[in-house]
């Protein structure tokens, strides 16, 4: 009989993600139908890609909905990779794979080895609402606030548009460190513009914004994307103040879901449009100094005090992770005695909140409104790194562009052209190598997609039987020496 072979060990520090065992997916597990049920009764159903990404989330690492079969290739050992569900709101480990692979993106393929500053801008919570429920009003705002800031580089760099060129990538949040609606604008910037006259383009450096300057600024954005809102009719304005020109009738499904989350309320019980209940546990800080690199104006906020220099490529990458961080974390995360969540915040405000405590079932009301719409862009490049520019093939790492060439040079890696591999991830994250099994050093590889409900239901009932023991005769047994025959 041929011998069994050795069962899969796993490499050092990795653990298959197990996602019914945290709070999170029992919360969602028990409490989602609730949730569907209630939007249902009020009339105000959860819209379609909302509904998807709850139902796939609870799909996401199970083996009972599908996986891959992994193979070594040398002593045959097996192991399943349950499918994931690819969310871009509510599940952490899809968040976490998502940022890894943006990362590795920006800093590989994208963003060159110049100096680059981190520009944040947070909004009024009247233009959080309206860009939240309109696409296409965020990217005509997001737009103007590129200009404003490029136009301030370049004429700090003493060029014009038609001799000077910067860039950006922007990435789009739409969370808060308490699960709140908060859509703001992270903007990796060139410190600095390129000469465009020049082959190849020289890069000239600009210094750090100052007060001033920032103060100026932020008050020019505020002012034009209140012009061109009032242009489109999103914005009235009288003798005393300004507000949305919103149609009623127009209103979406998750408009309220969208303004309790942006004003840090309870949307759905007995309590619903009250404040959600917060814990402070430090010392309020009020009649502090604003911080250095900091400007605010007719309620937005402008933030330039990261910069990165050329050659602190570790430092980009963790920031680029940064950026593009999932909105929720499960170690953030925990039960009260009363059944309650209990939100820990990264950083206590200012008036010493380090807690929110909702409701299970407001708690996955405010997971539904960060749920971005479908077909809306979270990461927008810019200037020279948008894909058509002509100077992008010639400052980007990867190459690529208008003009490109199409041999390959020592001095230009090799195109990816497709999304980082699961394992790749893990390597480049966790310093784990999911690729070779640490039993024999053999490589691993796909053999099957098991996607059949009969099918799987067969093979993890096989996995669950207790395994079988070796048979006592081998024919790898060693056998003792023949015994002499007795004489006649």
């Amino acid at each position: 009989m041929r011998r069994r072979a050795p069962p899969f060990i796993d490499p050092p520090g990795y653990a298959r993600h197990r996602p019914e065992d945290t709070l999170l997916y029992q919360l969602a597990e028990e409490h989602y139908p609730t949730l569907l049920a209630a939007r249902e009764a009020a009339d105000r159903p959860l819209p379609k890609h909302v509904q998807t990404e709850f139902e796939s989330y609870l799909k996401c690492g199970r083996f009972e909905h599908g996986f891959l079969r992994v193979k070594c290739e040398r002593c045959q050992a097996e192991k399943l990779v349950a499918f994931s569900c690819k969310g871009r709101a509510i599940c952490p480990s899809c968040g976490a794979r998502r940022m890894a692979e943006c990362a590795a993106l920006l800093v590989d393929e994208v963003l060159p080895a110049r100096p680059l500053r981190q520009w944040v801008l947070s909004l009024p919570f009247a233009l959080r609402f309206l860009l939240a429920r309109e696409p296409d009003v965020l990217t005509h705002v997001l737009a103007i606030v590129y200009g404003e800031i490029a136009s301030h580089i370049r004429k700090k760099a003493r060029l014009t548009r038609a001799t000077g060129a910067t860039g950006a990538v922007t990435l789009i949040q739409r969370f808060g460190s308490a699960l709140n609606l908060n859509v703001h604008f992270h903007m990796l910037f060139l410190d600095g513009a390129y000469l465009v006259d020049t082959s190849p383009p020289v890069f000239r450096r600009i210094g750090a914004p100052s007060a001033e300057e920032l103060g100026a600024l932020v008050a020019r954005i505020a002012e034009r994307i209140g012009r061109a809102l009032e242009r489109t009719g999103w914005l009235a304005r009288d003798c005393e103040t300004s507000y949305l020109a919103l149609d009623p009738a127009s209103g979406g499904p998750m408009d309220d879901l969208i303004g309790h989350s942006i004003a840090y309320r309870v949307a759905m019980g007995p309590r619903a449009g009250q404040k959600a209940f917060t814990l402070q546990t430090v010392p309020a800080q009020f009649g502090e100094e604003e911080r250095e690199g900091v400007a605010r104006a007719a309620g937005f906020s402008l933030h330039a005090g990261i910069g990165i220099e050329a050659d602190a490529r570790s430092k980009l990458e963790r920031l680029c992770r940064y950026v593009s961080r999932p909105a929720v974390a499960e170690e953030r995360l925990a039960l009260t005695e009363h059944g309650d969540v209990r939100v820990q915040l990264k950083t206590a405000y200012r008036d010493g909140t380090t807690h929110v405590v909702l409701e299970p079932l407001d708690f996955l009301a405010r997971l539904a409104a960060l749920v971005p719409p479908p077909r809306m862009h979270l990461t927008r490049y810019h200037g020279v790194f948008a894909p058509h520019h002509a100077l992008r093939a010639a400052i980007t790492p990867a190459g690529r562009g208008c003009g490109a060439r199409p041999a390959e040079t020592p001095e230009r890696p090799v195109s990816r052209h497709i999304a980082m591999r699961w394992a790749q991830r893990l390597k480049r994250v966790f310093a784990i190598d999911i690729e070779t099994c640490r039993h024999c050093g053999g490589k691993l590889r796909v053999i099957a997609s098991i996607e059949d409900p009969a099918l799987i239901e067969r093979i993890l009932a096989h996995l669950e039987q207790p395994p079988a023991d070796d048979p006592p005769h081998s024919p790898f047994t060693p056998r003792a020496p023949p015994q002499p025959l007795p004489l006649c």
